[in-house]
């Protein structure tokens, strides 16, 4: 996947954000788009404000600016406000609740929800895409290995049955193998499901083989802006703004 479909409409328009943490700046007039449907990298080297990103779409943040979702202006509202509306946010560092069951753990994803038959469709549908969840459904989440309690993250996710899914660095501290694994469920889901997906991620040659579109934020602004492949062939602009080479 190079370039969105023909046809696809713009789901996320982002204008002039600014977003911090007290006195402390990080975003500063930050404006994008995000199609509906597509899968969106966000990349850029540590400390570019690439988190506060993300907590700014969800309404962890405090923000300035305006931020368009599906037609509707949503900036100031509330976490909770933003995933009654399907917005779903995968933090780095996952945020399972280790005493909790896997079951449970997945269960909570879907507090906002009164549908309980498609509910529990959507339990197995997360069993169908991570099946050590079905066999550790009974475990402690604490209990699982790293990669396993990303796949939870990810599945309580889902369990809200998100239009939009954030998701923050989800490959560290994971194996290559696990993280291919990952990569090809978030693949999956948006090809199946039609999520929006919007990607924060280090490991940039992994995240544009599974985006349509790429930004690329640098010191709390958007430097570069394109489809995967037009930011994966355009090698001294990556050098430059993300310190490495994009792999082709």
């Amino acid at each position: 996947m190079s370039t969105p479909e023909d046809g696809m409409t713009t789901f996320l328009r982002v204008e002039d954000l600014h977003a911090g943490y007290g006195g402390a700046k990080v975003l500063h007039g930050v404006s994008f788009s995000v199609e509906r449907g597509s899968v969106c990298a966000i990349l850029g080297p540590n400390g570019a404000g690439k988190t506060t990103l993300l907590r700014a779409l969800c309404g962890m943040v405090k923000v300035r600016g305006s931020l368009v979702l599906d037609g509707d202006e949503v900036a100031g509202r509330t976490p909770d406000s933003m995933a009654r509306l399907g917005v779903a946010h995968v933090p780095e560092g996952r945020g399972t609740f280790g005493p909790l069951t896997v079951a449970e753990n997945l269960r909570l994803g879907a507090y906002p929800r009164r549908d309980r038959a498609g509910v529990e469709a959507d339990l197995r549908r997360v069993y169908d895409y991570f099946p050590i969840l079905r066999d550790k459904q009974h475990d402690p989440a604490g209990g699982l290995s790293g990669g396993q309690q990303q796949m939870l993250a990810i599945g309580r996710a889902l369990m809200l049955r998100p239009r939009m899914l954030l998701l923050d660095e989800p490959s560290l501290g994971l194996s290559p193998l696990v993280t291919q694994e990952l990569f090809g469920i978030v693949r999956t889901i948006n090809e199946e499901e039609h999520t929006t997906v919007i990607v924060v991620e280090q490991n940039a040659h992994l995240a544009l083989s599974v985006a349509h579109q790429a930004h690329v934020l640098e010191t709390g602004r958007i430097v570069l802006s394109g489809t995967a492949a037009q930011i994966r062939a355009d090698e001294q602009v990556t050098r430059s703004y993300l310190g490495y080479r994009v792999q082709s």
